[in-house]
């Protein structure tokens, strides 16, 4: 005689508790990361991570000779400094303060230089504290080709706004970031700030 089959009581599949830790990451990434995402293409930036891109003139000093608009990407010019937008920023505000003199090492700038670059770097970091709202900001300068520099020839310090959560994988493995506005935005979004600042410097 034939024995009747177990019938299996229908229920509640039993998991583990790493299965149901697994499950609470994967609704955690779907909400940070879903599947449908938009992605972007900068060429140009591939061009510059690569070193391939490399001007037979020095950047800076095309861009003093030019006056202040988006195509010379300064926002603020006077006697011995300026400043300008990076053209490939870590994050959207990332500002440059340089001196207007085509110069490589600090101790070359005379004492005018020195305050007139302080001063605006001052003035620009509170700039975009208020027109960004930034919790944090970055400043420094890499001297010389070894410790970094792009372009050693011309001194020039980095402001670079930062935010709580700003940074993840991708600029760590591909060296790209990516940004909520375009450069243009950016210029148009820091320039009247730095046109009243300008007022200010006018009427010392």
């Amino acid at each position: 005689m034939a024995k009747k089959a177990k019938v299996l009581k229908k229920g509640k599949p039993k998991t583990s508790a790493s299965f149901q830790e697994k499950t609470k990451v994967e609704k955690v990434l779907e909400e940070v990361w879903p599947l449908e995402r938009d992605f972007f293409e900068r060429p140009d930036r591939y061009r510059y991570v690569r070193k391939l891109a490399r001007p037979k003139t020095c950047v800076f000093c095309s861009a003093e000779k030019k006056r202040l608009s988006f195509d010379s990407l300064v926002l603020a010019k006077t006697q011995h400094a300026m400043v300008i937008l990076n053209k490939y920023p870590y994050n959207s505000g990332h500002l440059l303060v340089l001196p207007r003199k085509h110069i490589g090492e600090i101790w070359e700038l005379g004492e005018e230089e020195l305050m007139e670059i302080t001063k605006w770097t001052q003035s620009s970091m509170r700039i975009l504290h208020e027109v960004y709202q930034c919790k944090g900001l970055n400043m420094g300068m890499n001297h010389g080709a070894v410790a970094g520099a792009g372009i050693p020839d011309h001194i020039h310090w980095h402001i670079v706004p930062r935010w709580l959560g700003d940074t993840n994988f991708f600029p760590l493995i591909a060296q790209t970031r990516a940004l909520p506005e375009t450069l243009k935005q950016t210029y148009e979004r820091l320039r009247p700030a730095f046109k009243e600042e300008l007022k200010k410097w006018e009427s010392k």
